[in-house]
């Protein structure tokens, strides 16, 4: 499916879609560069595609694959792809596969989630099924952790593709039943970056295993960005040639970041999707240009990731690279946010997910405390002056971590404040 030149996406979007019409009533009827377009506003964006009433769509919904974004609670977020769209999207991502790593004739576990309009599934099934390359395709789904233990040795799996989650999930039930999986030589992670806190738990349950994230893609922004081989990094992303065009947006201007180094919120817009178009479209992520051109990017994180205590700021990516640096002995294997409020102030608990039969010891659990504290000076006086309550970090199984129950993405901010 050729790409649209970006005037015709425009043109397209705004003689048949109410939500385009009004969103570029001031933007020029010649349209030269994505800089002249707005950047898409969520709330506004899902408000008009909504069921029924939908103000988004180009065209009646004839012909066209439904799915829901995972997104936050809320009205159902649903995402029609014509079945053009879906070929060339799976055929792109397809073609990706090999850059991950894939090889012919290899025997691949697809993990990830089906059902209740989810996509991710069928749209890896997809993807190995237009993949350029033979690849033998074990459709699983979300099937018991013993059972894929079981079938990976029995079967002689040799690729698992699936969220970070349930390979972690796999891995340690092979490791509680002592039957690591040496033979397993690749693994594909998606819908969630693979932290570092998972890299040693896994690469104990598979130590011949090389890592590599499946590629970038979500219900909403549809298909983004293809892996770059690039060592040990799994962050780093390169747009799909001629079909999607990645910025880095400025937080604060708005402006496109050409600067490697510098980070910026994901905007997304898709060079073929016209039924929805996506039009600079914010992906949710973080992420910063890793070469002068703004050709590759690495992903930072979700751009919304990370807990304000009263005054003071923790992100996410931040506490979990300190945590980490203190914990020699990998005993994390997964991080969780938890911020409440008692007494008229907040607090922070940080939830660290551990596999040892018990709980690693106080001395660590300290150190780890401490190091955090030192890392965020505002916190230890914010503390001291009483207007939020002292740090505390625990320690859970790591299958006692939240997720969310439809997507299975662990959730890296809980927020059990009260509402009002």
């Amino acid at each position: 499916m050729p790409a649209l030149p970006l005037h015709a996406l425009v043109d397209h979007a705004r003689r048949h879609s109410p939500f385009y019409a009004e969103l570029y009533r001031d933007v020029p009827a010649v349209v030269t560069s994505l800089t002249q377009l707005p950047v898409i506003d969520h709330v506004a964006f899902w408000s008009a595609n909504r069921w029924p009433d939908n103000r988004l769509l180009t065209g009646p919904l004839t012909d066209a694959a439904v799915y829901k974004s995972g997104g936050t609670t809320g009205a159902p977020k649903f995402s029609p792809w014509t079945r053009s769209e879906h070929v060339d999207s799976v055929s792109a991502f397809g073609a990706g596969l090999v850059d991950a790593g894939l090889r012919p004739g290899q025997k691949v576990a697809n993990l990830f989630r089906a059902g209740e309009f989810y996509s991710g599934f069928l749209f890896i099934e997809g993807a190995l099924h237009h993949a350029p390359i033979d690849n033998v395709r074990l459709p699983v789904a979300t099937a018991p952790d013993e059972y894929v233990a079981d079938l990976v040795h029995s079967f002689g799996v040799d690729v698992l593709a699936g969220e970070p989650m349930k390979l972690s999930a796999i891995a340690e039930t092979l490791l509680k039943q002592e039957r690591p999986a040496p033979q397993v030589e690749l693994i594909l992670f998606g819908g969630d970056i693979l932290f570092n806190d998972l890299r040693p738990l896994l690469r104990s349950a598979f130590p011949n295993a090389a890592l590599s994230s499946i590629g970038y893609a979500s219900v909403d922004a549809g298909l983004v960005a293809g892996p770059v081989p690039a060592g040990d990094d799994l962050r780093v992303h390169r747009a799909f040639p001629n079909r999607t065009v990645v910025e880095l947006v400025d937080d604060t201007t708005g402006e496109p970041i050409t600067e490697p180094g510098v980070p910026g919120r994901v905007v997304v817009t898709n060079l073929f999707r016209t039924l929805v178009p996506i039009l600079r479209y914010p992906a949710g992520d973080r992420a910063e240009w890793t070469d002068a051109s703004c050709t590759t990017f690495r992903l930072l994180g979700r751009s919304t990731e990370g807990a304000r205590v009263g005054i003071v700021t923790m992100p996410t990516e931040d506490v979990r690279d300190v945590l980490l640096a203190h914990d020699p002995d990998h005993r994390i294997t997964g991080l969780q946010f938890v911020q409440r409020r008692w007494d008229g102030r907040d607090g922070l608990l940080i939830r660290l997910g551990h596999t040892t039969p018990a709980p690693p010891p106080a001395a660590l659990t300290e150190t780890l405390r401490r190091a955090v504290l030192d890392a965020r000076p505002a916190y230890v006086s914010e503390t001291a002056i009483g207007a939020i309550h002292p740090l505390q970090l625990e320690w859970v199984p790591r299958s006692e971590l939240a997720t969310n129950p439809r997507t299975g993405k662990l959730r890296q901010v809980i927020d059990e404040r009260p509402a009002h």
